[in-house]
């Protein structure tokens, strides 16, 4: 392919953007065509034996209430209607609304599930109920920050980008960490921002509400130039940055350009396949639910399995950024949701398990905190609802690394507080880089003089989730 001399650096940068630099990628997903070590992660090794390669966090925005799925109280229905005493994290209009829902044992291992998880309550072997986390964070925007960053603040790396940064890509045609969202939750791109960390470790986020691939990731094939010329067009463009770069040392971004461009050439050979949920069976489409979040789940098991290091699913809609967050009509609001994310989760398992990919799977669902005990509303209406709470909340684990068939931590007779084993989001972040063989301490990167990491100065690793 020749060029015009006359073309400025600029105008060649616009002009090879077409096709592979306009899927939107530059600088913000994990690249190929780098080196082996660049590649593999910045870990020159593990640090403990991985159980885990990789991670799909289910992020259920809007915070669902732990006393209607995985904590049952039944105390509460002593006290229903009787206003709360003492300290609150949010002023008490209403008095104690215990949950309507069932709850029973599940499994050979007895793990307690409410009514409207029927279909997880199958796999309750496999989960680690987790019903003592707790985070000091009583709003979605700062509570998002801290469950997906590590911190309040919204200047720090994703959980996902520090995960591509230490572990790299198991496949240099895709990005190595995805984030499937069909609208934008509160707070948005800072959920899985790069920060500090180089451009290519930011998320590849993808618009799922219609999966269609050439909805899903834009311009996979070039309208004129067949791959060859594409090639040669890339490897000239590469020539010149690297005498731009042998120029001005240490430019990041341009680094992250160069590599984001590989990639976005790369995708094409798999990306077509990777993200075409339609090469199911309609057995398997039908098992995950005819819904936006369930066949994300499944977009999010084929991205796995096609060497995708992490991939979060969130769930929220274009018309609602936290759909759980339900400070009114919160038992109709649950039934709903519950019964959509009950399928899709339920038919994760099954299908990691039936495939072989589970116990080197690592699954978390979850959302930034829990909801009261009492109501919003008075009781003697038909749509009360429950507000933030953020002293006490349920999560699940799952699959590699994970010890199943268990109920980690209690919360006491009314759900206000951790009584037993507190886990702080630091020690989850520090449970899972455990188990893909990463310590949370030496995972670290050094931004304007200091050192940074996902867990910050805190975390410990709990043991008591681990098989």
């Amino acid at each position: 392919m020749t060029i015009p001399i006359s073309l400025t650096r600029r105008q060649m940068l616009q002009r090879a953007g077409t096709g592979f630099g306009m899927l939107g990628l530059a600088g913000t997903l994990q690249a190929a065509g780098l080196t082996k070590s660049e590649s593999a992660g910045q870990l020159p090794y593990l640090h403990v034996p991985p159980k885990a390669k990789r991670v799909i966090f289910l992020f259920m925005n809007g915070a669902p209430s732990h006393v209607d799925t995985f904590d049952p109280k039944p105390a509460l229905a002593k006290h229903a209607g009787t206003k709360p005493s003492g300290k609150l994290e949010r002023s008490a209009k209403a008095g104690y609304m215990p949950s309507p829902f069932k709850f029973r044992q599940h499994g050979e291992s007895g793990v307690v599930c409410s009514e409207l998880l029927p279909h997880l309550s199958r796999h309750a072997d496999d989960l680690c109920v987790l019903r003592s986390m707790y985070t000091d964070q009583p709003n979605h925007e700062p509570g998002l920050l801290i469950m997906n960053s590590g911190n309040p603040q919204p200047i720090r790396p994703s959980m996902g980008s520090w995960l591509s940064y230490g572990l790299g890509t198991e496949n240099q045609n895709l990005p190595s960490f995805a984030v499937l969202c069909p609208g934008l939750p509160v707070v948005g791109p800072q959920l899985w921002s790069n920060s500090f960390l180089p451009g290519e470790h930011q998320g590849m986020a993808v618009d799922t509400n219609d999966l269609a691939v050439d909805k899903l990731v834009a311009n996979l094939k070039h309208p004129q130039l067949n791959r060859e010329q594409q090639r040669q067009q890339l490897d000239l463009l590469r020539q010149l940055n690297e005498r731009h770069r042998l120029a001005r040392q240490n430019d990041a971004a341009l680094e992250s350009q160069i590599r984001a461009m590989e990639l976005a050439f790369n995708m094409q050979r798999e990306a077509n396949v990777a993200f075409d949920i339609n090469r199911e069976t309609q057995h398997t489409r039908d098992m995950y639910g005819d819904t936006t979040f369930g066949q994300s789940c499944l977009l999010a098991r084929r991205l796995c399995e096609h060497g995708v290091r992490i991939v979060q699913v969130y769930y929220v809609s274009k018309s609602q950024k936290q759909p759980w967050d339900t400070h009114n009509d919160n038992d109709n609001r649950h039934r709903q949701l519950c019964a959509d994310s009950d399928k899709a989760s339920a038919a994760l398992l099954a299908d990691l398990k039936q495939r072989g990919m589970l116990d080197e799977t690592l699954i978390i669902w979850g959302g930034e905190f829990g909801r009261t005990v009492y109501a919003q509303g008075g009781l003697n209406m038909d749509r009360y609802g429950r507000d933030h709470h953020p002293r006490c909340f349920s999560m699940w684990l799952a699959g590699g690394g994970i010890k199943g068939g268990t109920t980690y931590g209690t919360t006491d007779d009314f759900s206000f507080n951790v009584v037993e084993n507190p886990v702080p989001v630091y020690d989850l972040h520090a449970t899972m880089l455990h188990c893909l063989g990463i310590d949370h301490e030496k995972l670290t990167f050094k931004f304007q003089g200091r050192h940074y990491r996902l867990t910050d100065v805190h975390g410990n690793v709990v043991k008591g989730l681990l098989a």
